[in-house]
């Protein structure tokens, strides 16, 4: 079977100039679309008939020949064919509206995962394990920010492959879903281990004090914490992936809060409960610590074979570590922050928000880098000059007022965070969550911090992707990690900063005991 010509190739046969041959070949295994013979007319004069393939049945191998396929950029005089299934809708052509009723509901679920995840950690930080080992809570930012970034990326990198026709048929299916999950997990396990490294370090320096048993414990947690979550979140994710596709939703606006609404209660849940059973044989069955990290360790040769066979994730297992070994220090920085103030009665409460703020601004950024890589991707190639040309320093007014769909949708986002966080905060009083009352003067400056994080991450998006994708990097391997990081790091920042500012001017009533 032919391979399918490049799009250009369709648009030079117009009936003039010179025809290759119908039998040459533009070059190994391609068959040209069109070629000329010659018949001699009633007047002997030579007459040219333009003989047409049909591309009924021809597989288009590069992205954008896909995307001629599939998105709205088809071109109104393709020949149409029985074969072809409906056209999935493309985000050019949504408006501000259906963008935000397709983010909304994702976006209150995710919401809700990261109130639950709050309302654990408020619960688990008076656990003996998380007094004892305070280590644990520098895994926290940086366990919940891998498994944003893991999943996250895996979701846009499985959307954008959605919508350009790269999951259409079981084989491409079942190819991109065994190397993405293999994928995955080998990148779980060595950032969840170099995570444990981080966090020993973390604790050791500002106080001088190592503990070898802490050591491995701290280890064992993080890497069955991270190789679990990461099963069973892989498989969540592309189900979601596939369902939206069935029912006609964009993928790029619910995979990546979706992916986040289990993702930091699984993983909080999974890391509480592992690290409280192995601290239970601290005394006993010490050898448990490094036999755990062992088995998890020598699956890795399985995960690389497995990862290795598939060409879309091939690239991403040699190229993909930087961004996800980045975006783990950063967040371990977070996790310092928070194990520096959790214990501070001046900011009682920080334990129930943190997820909260983070997450929220975790999953917008994703949806909005999502959205920007999966509408490059539609014009071209990374590193290509298309006609989207990568802005490399947009100004705010670019990124947010401008007429574009990335526009629209960042506009869009923005004005989901003070309903979105109004609804997660009545939520977390209800449950009295916090042990802290929630007075006006404290929702404003929440708010504010939530506002000011988001604006950040938005227009550092905007700037990112684009700067990625001039410099022939995939946004949707290398952008997530780092972004999803820098709002870990934003969002608990800021909300220390508030807490802060909230104790000096004696507006933190609360109640700490319980």
């Amino acid at each position: 079977m032919s391979s399918k010509p490049e799009p250009k190739d369709a648009h030079q046969l117009n009936g003039t100039g010179p025809a290759p041959s119908p039998c040459a070949s533009d070059g190994p295994g391609r068959e040209p679309l069109a070629g000329t013979s010659e018949f001699l007319g009633p007047d002997g004069a030579g007459v040219e008939v333009v003989v047409i393939e049909s591309r009924a049945n021809a597989k288009g191998v590069r992205e954008e020949d896909a995307l001629l396929e599939n998105g709205s950029q088809s071109n109104e005089s393709d020949d149409v064919s029985t074969d072809r299934g409906p056209a999935p809708p493309s985000p050019l052509k949504e408006t501000s509206f259906s963008i935000g009723l397709q983010v909304l509901f994702p976006f209150l679920l995710a919401g809700f995962g990261t109130v639950a995840a709050g309302m654990v950690l408020d619960i688990v930080q008076h656990w003996e394990v998380f007094q004892k080992v305070t280590e644990v809570f520098i895994l926290v930012p940086a366990l919940l920010g891998l498994k944003g970034n893991l999943e996250m990326t895996l979701a846009s990198r499985l959307s954008t492959a959605a919508n350009i026709g790269q999951m259409d048929t079981p084989k491409e299916l079942w190819r991109m879903i065994t190397g993405n999950m293999a994928l995955i997990q080998v990148q779980a396990t060595v950032v969840g281990f170099l995570a444990s490294i981080a966090a020993v370090i973390f604790g050791w320096i500002p106080d001088g004090h190592f503990s070898i048993p802490h050591a491995l414990l701290l280890c064992a947690s993080s890497v069955a914490t991270a190789f679990i979550a990461s099963l069973v979140l892989g498989m969540i994710m592309i189900g979601v992936i596939i369902g939206s596709r069935k029912i006609g939703i964009n993928p790029d606006n619910v995979a990546t809060p979706i992916a986040a609404s289990l993702g930091d209660l699984i993983t909080l849940a999974l890391l509480s409960g592992i690290s409280w059973g192995l601290y239970l044989e601290l005394n006993h069955w010490r050898y448990i610590y490094p036999l755990v990290c062992a088995i998890f360790l020598a699956l890795l040769p399985v995960w690389v074979v497995l990862a290795r066979r598939s060409p879309a994730t091939r690239e991403v297992l040699y190229s993909g570590w930087e961004p996800v070994i980045i975006a783990m220090a950063i967040s371990s920085v977070g996790g310092l922050i928070l194990d520096k103030t959790v214990s501070d009665p001046n900011f009682a409460g920080m334990a129930v928000f943190t997820p909260v703020i983070n997450g929220v601004g975790g999953n917008l950024v994703a949806v909005q880098a999502s959205r920007i890589s999966t509408f490059l991707h539609m014009n071209g190639m990374p590193g290509e000059n298309s006609e989207q040309a990568p802005r490399r320093c947009p100004s705010p007014c670019t990124t947010f007022f401008s007429p574009d769909v990335n526009s629209r949708s960042a506009r869009v986002l923005f004005l989901l965070v003070v309903p979105g966080h109004l609804v997660f905060l009545y939520t977390i009083s209800c449950m009295q969550g916090g042990h802290t009352t929630l007075t006006l003067i404290f929702i404003i400056f929440y708010m504010t911090a939530a506002l000011l994080q988001v604006l950040i991450l938005l227009y550092i998006a905007d700037w990112m992707v684009h700067w990625m994708w001039g410099r022939g990097l995939d946004p949707d391997n290398f952008s997530i990690p780092y972004l999803t990081a820098l709002g870990d790091l934003l969002g608990t920042g800021l909300l220390a900063l508030s807490f802060h500012v909230l104790w000096l001017i004696g507006d933190r009533d609360t109640d700490v005991g319980d």
